[in-house]
Parts: C-alpha cells; sequence; structure tokens
C-alpha cells in the first residue's frame, strides 16, 4: 500500500508550495482535501510532481494565496493495495480587518459614515468640488475661444 514519506508546511520559492512524497508500488493515485473537501485543481491552485521509481515527489502549488486558502490541506494516496493520507496546515494570509465580519465589502452610505452629519457634510464637499470642476471647464473653453484665435501671421496652409 501507499506510504506518505513526507509533507511540509507552506513554502514561497515562486509559488508557495506544499512539497510532498509518496512511495508505493503500483504508483498510487493522488489527491488532495481542504478542509475535508475535495479540492479541485484550477491555475491558481494546481498539483505538480515527477515519478522516480517507486516514489512520487512534487509541490501543490498556489498561485498568490490569500487567507481563503488557509485551512488544512490532506494528501490522499490510493492504489489497488490500499489507501494512506496526511494532513498538514496550511497558513498564507492573516485575515483583513481581524474580528470583523465581511460586510466591510458592502459600500454603503450607512458603512461609510456613522451619522447623517458627517455623510451630508461629505456629499455637500462632492458637489462643491464638481460644481468647481464645471465652473473651470466653462472659463477654460471661453479663454480658449476668445485668445486662441490663429495668430495672423502664421503659416498659411
Amino acid at each position: 500500500p501507499p506510504r506518505i514519506l513526507t509533507l511540509e508546511e507552506p513554502v514561497l520559492h515562486l509559488e508557495h508550495c506544499i512539497a510532498f512524497a509518496v512511495h508505493g508500488n503500483p504508483a498510487p493515485t493522488l489527491h488532495w482535501l481542504h478542509n475535508g473537501q475535495v479540492l479541485r485543481e484550477t491555475e491558481i491552485i494546481h498539483m505538480e510532481f515527477y515519478q522516480q521509481g517507486e516514489v512520487s515527489e512534487g509541490c501543490l502549488l498556489f498561485n498568490k494565496p490569500t487567507h481563503y486558502n488557509n485551512g488544512n490541506y490532506t494528501i490522499v494516496a490510493t492504489n489497488q493495495l490500499g489507501s494512506a493520507n496526511q494532513t498538514i496546515k496550511g497558513h498564507f494570509l492573516e485575515k483583513p480587518f481581524p474580528g470583523s465580519i465581511s460586510v466591510y465589502l458592502i459600500l454603503t452610505p450607512k458603512f461609510l459614515c456613522l451619522d447623517s452629519k458627517a455623510f451630508s457634510f461629505q456629499v455637500s464637499i462632492a458637489v462643491g468640488l464638481a460644481a468647481f470642476a464645471c465652473v473651470l471647464l466653462v472659463v477654460l473653453f471661453i479663454m480658449i475661444n476668445k485668445y486662441g484665435r490663429r495668430s495672423k501671421f502664421g503659416m498659411k496652409g
């Protein structure tokens, strides 16, 4: 039956890598679990390994993992004679804004300001800046039309 020789914590090379080595004859099939659920391989998370005799060595690779990828990773090796598994904890990034729920992703006026006075002040500032920008554009347009005419002494086309 297969036997897991090594399973190492994630290390950053070009990508994050959970290195493993599995021994088995016949060669076992390998798959991964993340927090007990089957891990689907994608472009972001994929396994690369090579077979050298009865030993399979490789990495579970992560391309720029986030806090969503934190958790327990289990390698499962199976062949006709049995199966073996081993789990390791993978920690890549801290959760942003620890202790808070994910409401910070929803941008509502109530979230942006704690009270209505502050919100109305922010709105009045935004409206004032927009009005100033409009007036500036109108003045520039008038100045360009009045003083931006062609010179009498310019080259004729």
